[in-house]
């Protein structure tokens, strides 16, 4: 069943750069799609206009067949409120606890009244340990989130995002600031969760050699264009290098806790 549409998006900046040129993908409910391209390809764009955090220049986005693109007001929200989104930088709430971080992915849910005063029934509560319990992290649920490692930091964040109960998630660059051993757990875990309670994800990375172990789907993005769409099998190294060019192919070697290339900031635009 196909639970997001993309029809012909493209996006230019006010720079004048074009991040994504007339983009059409279908994504189906339970595939695990990595992202993947040279840095400024358009990436974080294409994740980004899926929930509306970056408004398309042309085309349209059906999520759960319900154009997403022209919702406004109360229709976003909702239709939002089944979209989980990761962020490379945690986006967490440093000087607060973790339990009541991974509680703020109820906002879109509850009311003001119940945001505001952290008024969360014992149901919520109850969940929220039961996710932090599922990435380890049960004993550090009334720690700040400032006191915790940025692997933790992530895994508070893929709670967060699961508090909402979502149909897809969204990871723009999840693992770009972690070491490979972090990385790694973030990534499994991510994955384990997301296959268990049947849901999509769309995970926005650098790095190839992890796009090949963990996802069912790849697609490639360059210059705002998708010049690959397959399996990981698929992925050959002729097509790594046509993707790339002459650029460094980003990875972290899984197998061994020593960075092979540092990792690389994505453009504004990417």
């Amino acid at each position: 069943m196909t639970l997001v549409e993309i029809k012909n998006v493209s996006k230019e900046y006010k720079t004048g750069q074009k991040a994504l040129n007339d983009i059409s993908l279908s994504i189906n409910k339970g595939e695990f799609v990595v992202v993947i391209g040279p840095s400024g390809a358009g990436k974080s764009t294409l994740i980004r206009v899926i929930n509306q955090l970056v408004s398309p220049s042309s085309g349209a986005v059906l999520f759960q067949q319900q154009n997403i693109t022209t919702a406004k007001g109360k229709k976003l929200r909702k239709l939002r409120s089944h979209i989980g989104m990761i962020f490379q930088h945690y986006n967490l709430v440093e000087r607060t606890n973790v339990l009541k971080n991974v509680l703020h992915g109820k906002l879109g849910q509850v009311s003001f009244f119940t945001s505001a005063f952290g008024r969360y029934t014992q149901e919520d509560r109850q969940i929220a340990m039961e996710l932090l319990a599922q990435v380890g992290l049960l004993d550090q649920a009334y720690k700040r989130a400032d006191e915790l490692s940025g692997g933790q930091m992530q895994r508070v964040g893929i709670c967060r995002a699961l508090m909402q109960n979502p149909a897809l998630i969204l990871a723009d660059e999840p693992i770009a600031s972690l070491d490979p051993k972090s990385s790694e757990i973030v990534m499994t875990q991510l994955k384990e969760i997301t296959e268990s309670r049947n849901m999509t994800t769309i995970v926005n990375l650098h790095q190839v050699d992890i796009a090949k172990k963990y996802a069912t789907r790849i697609i490639g993005v360059k210059k705002g264009e998708i010049v690959f769409d397959g399996t990981p099998a698929e992925l050959t190294e002729e097509k790594i290098e046509q993707l790339y060019n002459n650029e460094a192919i980003p990875a972290i070697n899984m197998e061994n806790p020593t960075m092979i290339l540092a990792q690389q900031e994505e453009h504004a635009y990417g």
